[in-house]
């Protein structure tokens, strides 16, 4: 019987252990900052976008391209597709973020229109052939009848690293491109380089 209570006890206690130890979570804001690491997080992402949108939405330039453009074409609006956004950081940064939020913010602001590109258009490209063979004539998609884009959307992620005992500052440098597909010529380009962190370690005692 005491061999029984004794097991019963160290069932327990490991039971409690494994209770005193599961995570403890809390809700919060998405807007609250958080830093727990030092390196880029969605604070980070949120300040970079929110610069670079209203930076883009703004322009003089894109303001004078989209006039010119739609007074030739009977109000159309400029098209823009998503090219590469690189990521030359030392770590590992999640570039679609940055893209899909100023994609959004510039389609929802009225100026430009966006056209689709890479894997996805492959696959508007794929369903639409099938449609040739397969839909009924009256309903089946056109073929090259894409719009094609005016600009081109591209960036570029970079980081910057000091460190001195136990202490590293850290800067991220980041920017923006939209470029005339036709002539080449970069139509407006910024960069937001307002992000630095000082990391301290604490001293490992001896």
């Amino acid at each position: 019987m005491k061999k029984v209570i004794v097991g019963m006890c160290v069932v327990l206690s490991v039971f409690l252990s494994a209770c005193s130890s599961a995570p403890k979570v809390a809700r919060v804001s998405a807007a609250t900052q958080t830093d727990l690491t030092g390196r880029w997080n969605d604070s980070d992402v949120r300040q970079v976008c929110e610069s670079l949108i209203a930076s883009a939405i703004s322009s003089p330039r894109i303001d004078a391209f989209i006039k010119d453009y739609s007074a030739r074409n009977r109000g159309a609006l400029p098209t823009v597709i998503v090219g590469t956004f690189r990521n030359v950081s030392s770590e590992h940064i999640d570039t679609r973020i940055i893209l899909n939020l100023m994609r959004t913010a510039i389609i929802n602001s009225g100026k430009l229109e966006f056209v689709e590109g890479g894997n996805v258009r492959d696959e508007i490209r794929a369903e639409r052939q099938d449609q040739q063979a397969n839909a009924s004539e009256r309903t089946a998609a056109s073929v090259a009848n894409e719009t094609g884009a005016n600009f081109m959307l591209t960036g570029e992620v970079n980081s910057m690293e000091e460190r001195a005992d136990n202490t590293t500052v850290r800067v991220y440098f980041v920017k923006a491109t939209i470029t005339n597909i036709e002539t080449n010529r970069i139509i407006w380009e910024d960069e937001n380089n307002e992000i630095k962190k000082v990391i301290r370690q604490p001293r490992v005692k001896l």
